[in-house]
C-alpha cells in the first residue's frame, strides 16, 4: 500500500519564501529556493541565421522531400480543402503523389525492438501487414528504399560496412519486419518551419499549429495508439510522449510525437493503481480541486481543465479530461477537441523556444478501475546539478504560482489574437469540485443533483495572474 501523502504537503510556502512542494502521485519532493527563479528562458540563438530556401522541406529527414530518409511509412493524414483524410499502407511509388500534413512511420533507432516482441512472445506479423510488406518488397523501388534503411540501421549499430556486405539478401530484408510491425512509432507534422519563415530560430512547433491542425495531430496519434494494441496483443501499455528540441531530448527540432509499446504498465501506473484503488477519487481530490483551491487553473473548457503542477522536478502544466471514458481513443469528437484545445492553448502560451517534454497518462487497457487521461507539459529550463543526488530532493526553479502568472497573461493574448481556441482562462473558469467524472460516484452525485429541487452553483473563484 503506498504512503498517503496529507494534502497540507502538497504545497507550502515557508517564511523566507522557500516553496516546498510533494507530488501526490509520485511522493517527488521539491523546493523552489528564492532568487533561484530569475532566469531567462527558451533556447534562442544570438544570430540566428538566414535560411537557404534551396533546402526549403529538406532541412533534416522528417521533411518532406526526403521521405525516402525514413522507413516505409504506416500511414500519413492529409488534407484536401478543409477535409483530411487518412491513407494508410502506400507504396513507395505513390510517397511523393500527396502531401503528409502528419505521417505515422516507424522509428529507425527502437527503444523495445520487434526481436524483443518475437524472442521474447513468438509475436508473428498479423496477416495484413504481412500482405502490405510482401507488396512492399515486390517493388524495385520499394525494396531499394527497405535496404537503403537497414544498412543505415546496421552501420548505426556498430557495425562496418564489411558485415553488411557479407549478410545475404534474405539477411538485409528480415530487418524489414521492424519497419512494417514494429512498436516503436513517429508521428511527424510537415512543417520544419513556420510558413514564410526567414530564419533558422523560426521552428515550427505544436503551438504554431492551428487549433484544427492541432486537433488532428491528437487524433492521429490516438489512431495509431490504439492501431498499436491492436495488431500486437503481448502490448500492455502503449506510452505516449513528445520532445521538443534537444534539452528536451530531441533527435531533430522538427515536430513529432513518439509511441513505445512496452509489455509492462510501467512503475508510474502501477503507484497511481493503488492509489485509486485506495481512494476512487483520487484524481478529482488530490489534482483538479487542489488546483483550484489553490488558485492554480489556468484554463478549462467543456470536456478539459489545465493548470499550474506542483511536485514536479520541472515547471508542469497538467490538462485533465473530463471525460468519463477512461481511454483516449474511447473519447467523442468534442471531448478530443476540448483536450486538444487545452493543450495547444498550453503549448502556444510556453512558446516554440521552451524545451519541453509532452507526456500522456491513460488507463492501461487491462487495469479495472477508471484513470482519468491527461497530459503533462514539462518546461525542461533547469539542469539538475548534485544536490537532487544525495537528497532525493529536486529544486524546481519556477514555483506553481510563478509558472501561472507566466502562463495566464499570455494565454489572454494569444485568446484574445485568435491564436487558440475559445475558452475559459483564471478567474473565468467554474472550478467546480468534481468535475473529472472518470469517477462513477461523480457521476452518480451529478445525476441526483440534476434532480434535486436545488442545484448546485457554480460561481467562478478568484485567480491570481
Amino acid at each position: 500500500m503506498p504512503q498517503i501523502i496529507p494534502e497540507s504537503s502538497y504545497l507550502m510556502r515557508m517564511a523566507d519564501g522557500t516553496i516546498k512542494q510533494v507530488n501526490p502521485f509520485t511522493g517527488t519532493e521539491v523546493w523552489t529556493v528564492p532568487g533561484r527563479g530569475n532566469r531567462p528562458l527558451g533556447v534562442k540563438p544570438h544570430h540566428p541565421v538566414r535560411l537557404d530556401h534551396a533546402r526549403h522541406d529538406a532541412h533534416c529527414a522528417f521533411c518532406p522531400r526526403l521521405y525516402l530518409d525514413t522507413p516505409p511509412e504506416k500511414a500519413r493524414l492529409v488534407k484536401t480543402g478543409d477535409q483530411y483524410t487518412t491513407l494508410r499502407h502506400l507504396p513507395v511509388d505513390a510517397l511523393f503523389d500527396t502531401v503528409a500534413e502528419f505521417r505515422r512511420i516507424p522509428n529507425l533507432f527502437e527503444i523495445v525492438s520487434f526481436d524483443y516482441w518475437q524472442k521474447n512472445f513468438g509475436y508473428k506479423l498479423p496477416d495484413a501487414i504481412e500482405r502490405h510488406k510482401r507488396n512492399y518488397l515486390a517493388s524495385e523501388a520499394g525494396r531499394h528504399h527497405v535496404l537503403k534503411v537497414s544498412e543505415q540501421r546496421f552501420k548505426a549499430a556498430g557495425f562496418d560496412e564489411s558485415a553488411w556486405d557479407r549478410l545475404s539478401l534474405d539477411e538485409r530484408l528480415q530487418f524489414a519486419n521492424a519497419f512494417f510491425g514494429g512498436g516503436h512509432e513517429v508521428i511527424v507534422a510537415r512543417r520544419h518551419f513556420v510558413d514564410g519563415a526567414t530564419h533558422d530560430h523560426q521552428l515550427a512547433s505544436s503551438g504554431t499549429l492551428t487549433p484544427e491542425e492541432h486537433y488532428q495531430y491528437l487524433r492521429f496519434t490516438i489512431d495509431a495508439m490504439r492501431d498499436i494494441y491492436v495488431n500486437n496483443r503481448y502490448v500492455r501499455y502503449v506510452a505516449v510522449f513528445q520532445n521538443w528540441l534537444k534539452p528536451a531530448g530531441a533527435s531533430f527540432d522538427h515536430l513529432h510525437k513518439q509511441l513505445v509499446a512496452i509489455d509492462e504498465r510501467g512503475y508510474q501506473n502501477e503507484l497511481e493503481l493503488q492509489r485509486v484503488r485506495a481512494n476512487p477519487n483520487f484524481y478529482n481530490e488530490a489534482a483538479v480541486n487542489f488546483a483550484g483551491y489553490r488558485n492554480l487553473v489556468v484554463a478549462e473548457n467543456d470536456h478539459a481543465i489545465a493548470f499550474a503542477g506542483f511536485g514536479h522536478r520541472y515547471p508542469t502544466l497538467e490538462i485533465f479530461s473530463k471525460s468519463e471514458r477512461s481511454q483516449p481513443w474511447n473519447h467523442s469528437p468534442d471531448e478530443l477537441r476540448g483536450m486538444s484545445d487545452l493543450v495547444h492553448a498550453c503549448h502556444a502560451a510556453t512558446g516554440a523556444d521552451i524545451p519541453c517534454n509532452e507526456e500522456w497518462y491513460y488507463k492501461p487497457p487491462d487495469v479495472d478501475v477508471p484513470m482519468p487521461w491527461r497530459v503533462l507539459l514539462k518546461w525542461r529550463v533547469s539542469t539538475p546539478a548534485g544536490f537532487e543526488g544525495g537528497t532525493k530532493i529536486y529544486v524546481n526553479t519556477i514555483d506553481p504560482e510563478t509558472l501561472r502568472d507566466r502562463v495566464v497573461p499570455r494565454l489572454f493574448q494569444l485568446k484574445n489574437e485568435g491564436w487558440i481556441a475559445p475558452l475559459k482562462i483564471a478567474f473565468e473558469c467554474a472550478c467546480i469540485p468534481n468535475c473529472l467524472r472518470y469517477n462513477p460516484a461523480v457521476r452518480q452525485q451529478e445525476q441526483d443533483s440534476s434532480q434535486s429541487e436545488f442545484p448546485p452553483l457554480s460561481g467562478g473563484r478568484s485567480h491570481g495572474g
